[in-house]
């Protein structure tokens, strides 16, 4: 495979894929160089929330995740693997950067007990609920 150097604008290469390119790998769709905020699944069980941020190739130490009056952050700095030796790159695209999201945290979360675990590109963060605010099962009594 050949690979052709190209300028923007350069009449010696076609101007419909010069906008393909242009439009298809345009910074809107790489964030200009910015990791975007992830997606976040939030779900409620029983005993504990259940949060997931979508976060494909972080690695778990990128990750800074903590409580502070009642508030849940979660934030990670995705860094550029120093190389030895610069790459003569034709055009580089990979997006580095950072993200913060904050959650305020509902009363009833133990937040002494929250556990994370980053597993295949997904976070997941589960927030069990406080022992006291846990709906029990419903029971017969019965009448003597």
């Amino acid at each position: 495979m050949t690979l052709i150097k190209f300028k923007k604008g350069d009449p010696a290469f076609h101007p419909a894929l010069s906008d393909f390119f242009d439009d298809f790998l345009s910074p809107a769709v790489f964030n200009g160089g910015r990791v975007s905020m992830p997606a976040v699944n939030i779900s409620e069980a029983e005993d504990k929330y259940h949060v997931e941020f979508s976060a494909p190739g972080f690695k778990k130490e990128d990750f800074d995740v903590k409580v502070e009056n009642e508030t849940l952050t979660v934030s990670a700095e995705f860094k550029a693997e120093k190389e030895g030796k610069e790459k003569n790159y034709s055009r580089k695209e990979f997006s580095f950067g950072s993200f913060k999201r904050s959650f305020s945290l509902p009363e009833s979360v133990n937040a002494n007990a929250i556990q994370a675990q980053y597993e295949n590109g997904i976070l997941k963060i589960d927030l069990p609920k406080k022992e006291e605010t846990q709906v029990s099962p419903a029971r017969q009594i019965k009448i003597s």
